[in-house]
């Protein structure tokens, strides 16, 4: 089983070769929505988290690697407002199997009794009612929608108690009005952890693939192009006496520019006229990461994180007034069988997101 899994990583691996080829800036894919925080506790961290394995479920959307001995028969569900008429929601569910030669809980050494974990994942967002408008902006009459769904089916392996592999399979689909598009993707990933768990390491390969379907058709058939790739690499390290979790993720490896031109534009304080100019190579490196902190007694009842993503500040920041963009906050908490998380950031250049969460062990409640 373990050489069939590193077959499967393999595979993977190499279609991802000539994607990474065509990736060197922002804004050149479709299916952006696949980068949105898809669970409370991740759009606490930051909207990303490749190395932290502690059993939460939706760990698994971002690597599949964090996939976990306590995933079994976890049902998640997660609600996201972000703008007035949209929604944003998923729901993921856990299921290991196989048996190893140890019969016994996975207590960090040996191996599990259920060295295989499988999760599934339906995340879909609407973006509401829109009304017909012509090139002027005079309204025609009638409504149309868009909307878009994303499934993802998440495998997992510990082949050792601090290794664990991991691949996504992700079908993609997509109607805007009369348009549409049909995608595959995939995610490749890998997990190590020190016994103790104080430190824990994650890189992923994200969104490896193709739209089978484009939203319009070119001269010799429809129009085909890549989904966002993302190559990340994340550390966790947990304080060994003290109720701290600090969390770095360094993300889209695979370019060094995040920004759509290599200038960004600031305001003449005294004549109020926009200036544009190169962005410098430390703000640009820093786009690349996510710097996030938790606080977490040993006995994990609760959490309390706070984040902050740089690129995020720097593409939504004000320059007339003052703005949260690029921090989050959130907070879960655990009550008998179920776990509660809540989490508030802003990914608009107006508004909050708010985001909920609630994850049911089912093992449990069915006792």
């Amino acid at each position: 089983m373990r050489k069939y899994a590193l077959f499967i990583v393999a595979c993977a691996l190499m279609m991802a070769i000539p994607a990474l080829a065509q990736v060197s800036n922002a804004g050149r894919s479709v299916f952006s929505f696949m980068s949105l925080p898809t669970s409370s506790r991740l759009n606490a961290l930051g909207g990303s988290n490749v190395s932290l394995s502690d059993g939460d479920i939706s760990m698994g959307m971002c690597n599949p690697a964090l996939l976990h001995a306590n995933s079994h028969m976890t049902l998640q569900l997660n609600y996201s407002y972000y703008l007035p008429g949209t929604m944003f929601g998923s729901v993921l569910y856990g299921h290991n199997f196989g048996r190893s030669k140890v019969e016994k809980p996975f207590d960090g050494e040996g191996e599990p009794d259920k060295p295989n974990y499988f999760a599934v994942g339906i995340h879909y967002l609407d973006y509401g009612r829109m009304q017909y408008a012509d090139e002027n902006g005079n309204l025609t009459g009638g409504k149309f929608g868009a909307r878009d769904i994303l499934i993802d089916i998440m495998y997992a392996r510990q082949l050792h108690p601090c290794w664990k592999i991991g691949i996504t399979l992700k079908p993609v689909y997509s109607i805007y009005e009369s348009y549409s598009s049909f995608a595959i993707g995939a995610d490749v990933g890998a997990h190590f952890q020190t016994r103790d768990s104080t430190f824990q390491m994650g890189l992923v390969l994200a969104n490896i693939g193709w739209q089978l379907k484009g939203f319009y058709s070119e001269e010799g058939g429809s129009n085909h192009e890549i989904l966002p790739l993302n190559l990340q690499l994340g550390l966790t390290y947990r304080v060994k006496h003290a109720p701290l979790r600090f969390h770095l993720q360094i993300h889209n490896m695979q370019t060094w520019y995040l920004n759509y031109e290599w200038t960004s534009l600031d305001k003449n304080p005294t004549t109020g006229d926009i200036i544009a100019h190169d962005v410098k190579w430390y703000d640009m490196l820093f786009r690349h990461t996510i710097w996030s902190i938790e606080v977490v007694p040993k006995s994990e009842k609760f959490y309390i994180a706070l984040s902050y993503n740089h690129r995020r500040r720097a593409e939504l920041q004000l320059t007339d007034q003052k703005s949260l963009a690029g921090f989050a906050l959130g907070a879960g908490v655990k009550i008998k069988q179920a776990r509660v998380g809540f989490a508030i950031s802003q990914l608009t250049k107006s508004n909050f997101s708010y985001q909920v969460g609630l994850t049911l062990d089912i093992n449990s409640l069915l006792k």
